[in-house]
């Protein structure tokens, strides 16, 4: 019985053995399964990526860019219709200088002047948006540099019309407290929205100052038309264009902060129809007029967007959808 008995032990050892060894073996291969099924899962799944990564952000596909081509046929067809439209860069060019007491002209001063302190906070408000946009805020642009944009802004108070500056703005950085319009730019701006754009473009010159801090931000926006334009645009062409994005940005802001019953795509389009240009000409410091344009709606292709929207010159019946986000300012 002893004999028997022992004998029954060991093959009941040998038989658990043989069943541990084969459940080891089938939990081996199951942990191979779950890794490679794993890694093959990754492979076809797209990363994710963050609200301000360069892959997502720097994106501009075949669709965009007709979206973009649309925003400036519907930009410069709306200009014709609208009552308050600019006149084109080159017209302005071709008409008699304009005294400085002409009714047109001192309309434009009153508006530019009514606009100064409420562009000053705008300017402000889209260069810290596009610094954190562009991963500027805490390396290329110091928080230190913002506020010293900050001061150079805030120290501008006057608007001065200037017979001799014909179709043109212009600043001093030696002595940046004055915007300096010239009376047929002053008459050709018609409304709130085209004069912001423009008070913007020399706001930021002022903001970036005769140390050039916004340079970063310049080159960054720069690359990135140039990458999505095929053109060369580097040092002034990059700031001109980079003023003039500041200038779309807080004609945006401000239409979104002073709700009308105006068709929204009629007032975004004023910020860019002083572009509408037939003699598209372009020199060393600034695209051509027209490129100009399309390489604002290149770089923020959302404001295209709103432009080519339903209805355009349209009389709406009821207020756009910045009336939920922001309760109207009113006129200042």
């Amino acid at each position: 019985m002893t004999m028997i008995a022992a004998k029954r032990d060991r093959g009941s050892a040998a038989l658990e053995r043989g069943k541990a060894a084969t459940g080891l073996t089938l939990f081996i291969i199951s942990l191979l399964i779950v890794f490679t099924t794993g890694s093959f899962a990754q492979n076809s799944r797209p990363a994710k990526t963050g609200a301000h990564s360069s892959g997502s952000r720097d994106a501009f596909t075949a669709a965009d860019r007709r979206i973009v081509e649309r925003a400036i046929g519907a930009t410069c067809t709306e200009r014709v219709r609208d009552p308050q439209g600019s006149t084109p860069i080159d017209e302005m060019q071709s008409r008699p200088s304009l005294p400085v007491n002409n009714p047109e002209a001192l309309a434009g001063a009153r508006r530019a002047e009514r606009l100064l302190p409420a562009t000053r906070k705008l300017v402000i408000n889209a260069i810290v948006q596009l610094a954190k946009e562009y991963d500027l805020y805490d390396a290329g642009i110091s928080r230190a540099r913002i506020t010293g944009a900050t001061a150079r802004v805030d120290s501008v108070k006057r608007v001065k019309a200037d017979v001799d500056a014909r179709d043109n703005a212009s600043v001093a950085l030696r002595e940046p407290r004055t915007i300096e319009f010239g009376t047929i730019f002053l008459a050709g701006l018609k409304s709130d929205e085209a004069m912001i754009s423009v008070l913007s473009h020399e706001l930021t010159h002022i903001a970036s100052g005769q140390s050039d801090s916004l340079r970063p931000l310049f080159r960054a926006i720069g690359r990135r038309a140039a990458t999505r334009m095929g053109l060369r645009i580097q040092g002034q062409r990059a700031e001109e264009l980079s003023c003039d994005l500041v200038g779309a940005i807080a004609a945006r802001e401000f239409i979104k902060q002073n709700v009308t019953w105006e068709p929204l795509p009629r007032r975004v389009a004023r910020a860019f129809e002083h572009n509408c240009v037939d003699d598209d000409a372009s020199d060393e410091d600034h695209l051509s007029p027209r490129n100009t344009i399309r390489a604002l709606f290149t770089l923020d292709v959302s404001l295209a967007t709103e432009i080519v929207g339903p209805n355009i010159g349209a009389r709406q019946t009821t207020p756009f959808r910045f009336m939920e986000l922001t309760p109207a300012m009113g006129r200042f």
